[in-house]
């Protein structure tokens, strides 16, 4: 991947961030997703910046925006759209384009509107297009679907089904600004407030780039995207992360005579854990595992292969929504690693620990994992030689 897709990664980043505080890694993964016609489900806290992440992304790379507001009451035609009496010849009726039909689209509340309404989606986020009296019409390119869900107030939601949620490449959760972040926000929307570190601020604000690429439109934009797609599909994997992907397919579903690499301990809990989960992971999530790994590489890192690094930076956001836990997974959780149950035990801290399971035991790989992983259950598995 050339310099020039990676300063334009940093650009939207530091662009972005002028607006949003402290949400860099959130910034990447949208790029990521935009770069491999992903979509993304964003999750967190009413207030936290979903809505103006999406429009400050329009505003930095041209591409036009839509936002849907799902409510019980909104109808399947009021996205896709609909054939109207024409205004100039009421006897006609002529298509009118729904707000899906364009590059960046807004989701906001998507669980509020009913499974009708929310399969509506399906056909333009696998396709492109929607079909609306037998007729296809195209949304834009790019597109990418950002939909939001609101953890608070849950009466009157309705749950995205599997099969629709595993449409979405990343489930992001937003993060609670820090006190730095907080101060910023205050700053900006209420002004001056007392006893604010000007030199941390100073610091903290997004360092600005060598502008060495120009889009100074939306068609710069379409072409350069499409280029970029390109060199992502282009970057090899390293032979330890394609084995970590396949491991993590094969385990999950329970197929032990083709994983490559791991220790009989590892496949012991392995083998354990299939009760925790209905079914294991699909098609969707391995090739969105790999083609978000060779994104944030060849962006964010350099151009090498794709390493344990890029994948460990989109693996959580890409499992956490794919992986559906039966009640009582904690308690098989804490028995298959011999640990003391926990009530409060997050299921990332469960998608971490597999993530660590499943990697193979090549030169120096679980060290990486272990290393970046880290927390009390890598230091447990390390102890009980489960991994190195």
């Amino acid at each position: 991947m050339s310099k020039q897709q990676r300063q334009f990664a940093k650009n939207v980043r530091a662009n972005v961030g002028k607006d949003l505080f402290g949400l860099d890694e959130v910034v990447n993964l949208c790029i990521v997703a935009l770069c491999c016609d992903g979509h993304v489900l964003l999750e967190g806290n009413p207030g936290l910046g979903k809505t103006e992440l999406v429009k400050s992304l329009s505003n930095t790379l041209f591409l036009p925006f839509k936002r849907i507001q799902f409510t019980p009451d909104l109808m399947p035609a009021d996205i896709t759209g609909s054939m109207m009496p024409d205004e100039n010849n009421i006897q006609k009726l002529k298509f009118q384009p729904g707000p899906i039909l364009t590059n960046l689209l807004l989701a906001d509340e998507i669980n509020r509107a009913t499974p009708k309404t929310q399969s509506a989606m399906l056909q333009a986020m696998a396709e492109k297009e929607v079909t609306v009296l037998g007729v296809d019409h195209a949304c834009g390119d790019p597109f990418m679907v950002l939909a939001t869900q609101n953890p608070l107030d849950q009466e009157g939601t309705y749950q995205l089904p599997e099969a629709q949620s595993d449409r979405f490449m990343f489930n992001i959760l937003m993060p609670m600004p820090t006190l730095k972040t907080a101060l910023r926000i205050i700053e900006k929307t209420a002004g001056q407030v007392i006893d604010i570190p000007r030199e941390d601020l100073a610091q903290n604000k997004p360092q600005e780039t060598n502008n060495t690429i120009e889009l100074n439109n939306e068609q710069d934009t379409r072409s350069f995207l499409k280029e970029t797609k390109k060199s992502i599909l282009d970057t090899k994997p390293q032979l330890a992360v394609q084995q970590h992907i396949t491991n993590l397919f094969l385990a999950t579903n329970g197929v032990f005579d083709e994983v490559s690499g791991l220790g009989a301990r590892q496949e012991e809990i392995l083998e354990q854990w299939q009760e925790m989960w209905s079914y294991g992971l699909g098609p969707r999530a391995i090739s969105a595992l790999m083609i978000g790994a060779k994104a944030w590489q060849g962006l964010f890192i350099d151009d090498e292969p794709a390493s344990g690094d890029a994948l460990l930076k989109v693996a959580l956001p890409v499992l956490r929504h794919r992986i559906r836990l039966n009640f009582e997974w904690r308690q098989t959780f804490a028995n298959s690693l011999g640990l003391p149950y926990k009530d409060d035990l997050e299921p990332d801290t469960l998608i971490a620990t597999l993530l660590l399971l499943t990697a193979p035991n090549q030169p120096g790989y679980q060290l990486l994992l272990r290393n970046a992983i880290g927390g009390e259950i890598c230091s447990q598995l390390k102890s009980k030689k489960v991994i190195n």
